[in-house]
């Protein structure tokens, strides 16, 4: 039985109060802060946050485990044989720039004053010696011509009546003289045909002359109606269309700034040369049928061989310069005139294996040689993701390439890029060189 019930008010001892009692009979209630805490569900940012820190923590070493900031980042060059690479058979004695030019080019234009009809190039074209390029407008011309042959009709016809008065006076006076003979003329009958014999026999070497002199001013504007027709000199590219139908075109510059000069350029493609300023300084260095090697600067790894052509005997004072013709001794569509070309002027080709510049002498850029404070000329191998550093011996030096006598093997990796901050030993991380546009 319930003590709490209303039978337990009577039975409640003497030391027990009302209000206590009463106290016994509330019910308890949760905080309405737990109650909220329940229908919200448990609470998850703690965890949240957590795992974020630990997913960054793991990117964070991921990324310097790949990327290795501690790392020094290199470019790397390779080390060729002395005189073993590309169109060089020598070392280099001397660099110098210079540019593609054309010994035979032409800016056609008429030979006379006219107005453009058709114009039958365009750039880049190919044209062979002798094709038509352009027409001029030969309406006048045709019709001088017309009337040339004309004349010379007429001449013809004068001489063929010359000819027949010839014939008619010639036996007349041989009649004549032989009638006085005989009695039956007097002497001034004779005189008289023999002068109409002569003087026809004139007349048919004039006619005749006449008749040259039209044939030949046929011939004239016939030549005429031939320069309206403008041909190629030679084969070769058009390199610049000047002129449109319509315009006037003259064979000498007009004053008033409205008449074409030239209807194109054509350039002779098989006679490109270079044309290098040597300082005058180093030009004793140049010799005719020198072997040279030429990068154009639009394709730097290309090595075109060729030779000195003459050193032209003329200095320039304002430069310092004399300059210098290359022979190009490979044909190509990627050389084009007035490019820029990088000339090495090389020397004879190193024989026998006794030779310094023989046997493991290799060729490396000129920024891969550091020089240290006490004097020493070191390079640093990269091998194994780790620097080198090796002493070297220097050979001859150009503006972009240095040789080395002993020190490093062909076919070796030396730091280019980022040399200076190596050291031996130190890990290294090797970048790919950036492409050249």
């Amino acid at each position: 039985m319930d003590e709490r019930g209303p039978g337990a008010l009577a039975r409640r001892g003497p030391g027990v109060s009302k209000s206590s009692l009463i106290d016994q009979l509330k019910i308890e209630r949760e905080p309405q802060a737990a109650v909220a805490r329940r229908r919200r569900g448990p609470n998850l940012w703690p965890w949240a946050l957590g795992g974020l820190a630990a997913l960054a923590a793991i990117v964070a070493v991921g990324w310097f485990v790949v990327a290795r900031p501690d790392l020094v980042s290199v470019e790397t060059a390779t080390a060729r044989p002395l005189g073993g690479g590309g169109a060089a058979e020598g070392r280099s004695l001397l660099d110098a720039s210079g540019y593609v030019v054309a010994r035979r080019a032409a800016t056609v234009s008429s030979k006379i004053t006219g107005k453009v009809a058709e114009v039958l190039i365009e750039e880049g074209q190919h044209v062979a010696a002798g094709q038509v390029i352009a027409r001029l407008d030969d309406s006048n011309v045709r019709a001088a011509l017309d009337q040339a042959r004309a004349q010379a009709a007429a001449a013809q016809a004068g001489v063929r009546v010359a000819q027949a008065n010839l014939e008619s006076a010639g036996p007349k006076a041989e009649r004549s003289r032989k009638l006085h003979d005989k009695g039956f003329l007097s002497d001034q009958d004779v005189l008289d045909a023999m002068a109409a014999a002569d003087a026809a026999r004139e007349n048919l070497a004039l006619a005749q002359r006449q008749a040259q002199v039209a044939q030949a001013a046929v011939e004239v504007q016939r030549r005429a109606e031939d320069d309206t027709v403008i041909r190629a000199p030679f084969a070769g590219v058009v390199t610049v269309k000047a002129a449109q139908p319509g315009e006037m075109v003259s064979p000498v510059s007009a004053g008033g700034g409205f008449t074409r000069t030239g209807i194109g350029t054509i350039v002779d493609m098989d006679s490109l040369e270079v044309d290098v300023d040597v300082a005058e300084n180093f030009i004793n260095r140049v010799t005719p049928a020198m072997p040279v090697s030429v990068r154009l600067n639009a394709y730097p790894d290309w090595d075109i061989p060729g030779e000195v052509i003459a050193v032209v005997p003329t200095a320039d004072q304002s430069k310092a310069t004399v300059s210098v013709r290359v022979g190009l001794q490979q044909k190509d569509a990627r050389i084009i005139p007035q490019m820029g070309a990088h000339v090495a002027f090389l020397g004879p080709k190193p024989t026998g294996a006794g030779t310094p510049q023989s046997g493991r002498s290799v060729v490396v850029p000129a920024e891969a040689v550091q020089s240290e404070d006490s004097g020493q000329t070191v390079v640093f191998v990269i091998a194994n993701g780790h620097a080198e550093r090796r002493a070297v011996r220097l050979g001859e030096k150009t503006s972009q390439e240095q040789s080395l006598i002993a020190g490093v093997s062909p076919g070796e990796a030396v730091a280019v890029a980022g040399a200076e901050k190596l050291s031996d030993g130190r890990a290294v991380k090797v970048r790919r060189k950036p492409a050249t546009t």
